[in-house]
């Protein structure tokens, strides 16, 4: 019988902190044992701006977390969801001349790539290396073509980046808790293989995130992360541009928008019902 084991995670955000602890018993029979969502102190405008607050308020919980589930933590998965992750793409290639292509050829490409962004990213730490396209002869194949035979091979990789000061402080955070960080995820990455998963038709996509007062759009191209934006506005600017145009109180635009069905069919001619004028004068505003 395989023995049960307990992991951390932390997701940081902008609004919040969430502490997973996930029971595995095998690599295929996993569970959520633990979770507390708590608001983000300490934190703001994706930079940690109060060591101290932010470093009091996670050891805190983690604490809460050994106590509940009568255990010690030695290491750690943080999953981010904000801070400013930057993004670059290179390719490397190698000249075959009709040899092999061997797996210390690829190796030297990775490691000439890797030193290339170290070099002219000083100020940055490499979070992940993504595998996003192999080429051999101009044909694009899915897996590294170690053993085949070819003119040229080119292979392109995706690096996240983020800035070196950031990583530096969450590593010391979390030292100071005496836990090591065994991985950084990204959940824009965790968000894209979700959606693979759900759709194995689908490899390459936008997906776009809409909250009251930010969004984010990040882009996947064959299973890989490539790209990732954070914006300081959300759908709140829209709602207050209706709420100018009909003079309706913004809970009331709110309301509306929930009521109505958004989609393509909504008739040219169909207007906002009187309930929701309340102490207006009912006035003819389309709902389109």
């Amino acid at each position: 019988m395989s023995e049960k084991k307990l992991n951390l995670y932390v997701e940081i955000n902008n609004s919040n902190l969430i502490f997973y602890v996930e029971e595995t018993y095998n690599q295929n029979s996993s569970k959520i044992k633990y979770k507390l969502d708590i608001p983000t102190i300490g934190l703001e405008r994706n930079k940690i701006l109060n060591f101290d607050e932010l470093f009091d308020i996670i050891k805190k919980n983690i604490y809460l977390s050994e106590q509940n589930l009568k255990c010690t933590f030695k290491e750690i998965v943080l999953i981010l969801d904000n801070f400013d992750i930057s993004f670059v793409t290179l390719s490397g290639y190698k000249r075959l001349n009709g040899s092999q292509i061997l797996r210390e050829n690829i190796t030297y490409i990775l490691n000439t790539l890797k030193f290339y962004v170290d070099k002219n990213e000083e100020k940055k730490t490499i979070l992940h290396i993504f595998n996003s396209r192999f080429s051999l002869d101009n044909k694009t194949i899915i897996n590294p073509p170690i053993g085949l035979f070819g003119d040229f091979y080119s292979h392109e990789l995706s690096f996240s980046l983020i800035n070196r000061n950031d990583f530096k402080n969450l590593q010391s955070i979390f030292e100071k808790c005496n836990l090591r960080i065994k991985k950084i995820l990204l959940k824009s990455f965790l968000k894209g293989v979700f959606i693979s998963d759900k759709n194995l038709d689908i490899d390459t996509f936008f997906f776009i995130e809409v909250e009251p007062n930010h969004s984010k759009i990040f882009y996947f191209e064959n299973d890989c992360l490539k790209f990732e934006q954070s914006f300081k506005f959300g759908y709140d600017i829209i709602i207050k541009d209706i709420s100018k145009i009909t003079l309706f109180k913004k809970e009331i635009v709110e309301e509306i928008l929930n009521d109505i069905e958004l989609k393509n069919s909504v008739s040219e001619e169909e207007l906002i019902e009187k309930k929701f004028f309340q102490e207006n004068n009912f006035r003819k505003i389309k709902k389109n």
